[in-house]
């Protein structure tokens, strides 16, 4: 069968008389990219600015441009947003007093800022900072800082160290002031872990506090001495009251 396409006279004469349909013209498809290139840039110029170059270049647009300017300009919001989350912080970091404002107070809408005061030398201070460089590496979506207690307040009583700070949005969520309330000296990573989850500073996958483990571990030795031993309670409240006699 001959081909429709041919160019010969024959089918020249049978599309005059449109018996066959006009020869199909060969697509160039790099001419037809850059066509709709163009044609989307000509719509869209504003889908490769800035969120800055955007504003600058409102008065340019109509209503229709507006709406689109506007779904356009949220999209790009949301996607530095993830970016930011993505990034996040990773590490411990020290911070001056004059750091304060800047990294606390204006840390950013819904950041969890956990901040130890410190002084070098006392050892659950040292600790603290050991264990929190840990954790930043484990939630790097919380920022987590530390400062010498005299730069961010000054002549802050070594008594109250180490000292624990929790924001968020400028707001104190937690404080844990002492070396009692920051875990003791035998504190342990995930103990630590979870006292910032219990103020929310941190989304644990711990699913119970580690020190309990703890707690009910010395309450069943102390049950055991007595299933053992059935008589030395009685033996200590004979001996107090003989004493009282």
């Amino acid at each position: 069968m001959q081909d429709p396409n041919e160019d010969t006279e024959w089918n020249d004469a049978l599309r005059r008389f449109g018996i066959l349909p006009a020869k199909e013209e060969p697509v160039d498809e790099t001419e037809e990219l850059v066509l709709r290139l163009q044609k989307e840039q000509e719509v869209k110029p504003f889908e490769n600015m800035t969120l800055d170059e955007l504003k600058e270049a409102e008065e340019d647009f109509d209503e229709e441009d507006e709406r689109a300017i506007e779904t356009h300009r949220c999209q790009r919001l949301a996607e530095w947003k993830a970016k930011q989350r993505n990034v996040g912080f990773g590490e411990l970091t020290e911070i001056s007093g004059d750091q304060y404002v800047m990294e606390v107070t204006e840390a950013g809408e819904h950041v969890w800022v956990v901040l130890h005061l410190y002084r070098p030398g006392i050892p659950m201070c040292t600790l603290l900072n050991h264990l929190l460089s840990l954790l930043s590496q484990k939630f790097p979506e919380t920022k987590f800082l530390k400062a010498i207690a005299n730069s961010c307040i000054p002549n802050y009583p070594d008594r109250h160290l180490p000292t624990i700070f929790v924001y968020k949005n400028a707001q104190i969520h937690g404080n844990f002031i002492g070396e009692a309330l920051c875990g003791g000296k035998n504190l342990k990573k995930e103990e630590l872990e979870w006292m910032l989850a219990s103020v929310g500073a941190v989304k644990t996958d711990l699913e119970e506090n580690p020190r309990k483990a703890t707690v009910d571990m010395m309450t069943s030795l102390i049950r055991n001495c007595c299933i053992q031993y059935p008589d030395c309670s009685d033996s200590d409240t004979s001996k107090s009251d003989n004493d009282g006699d």
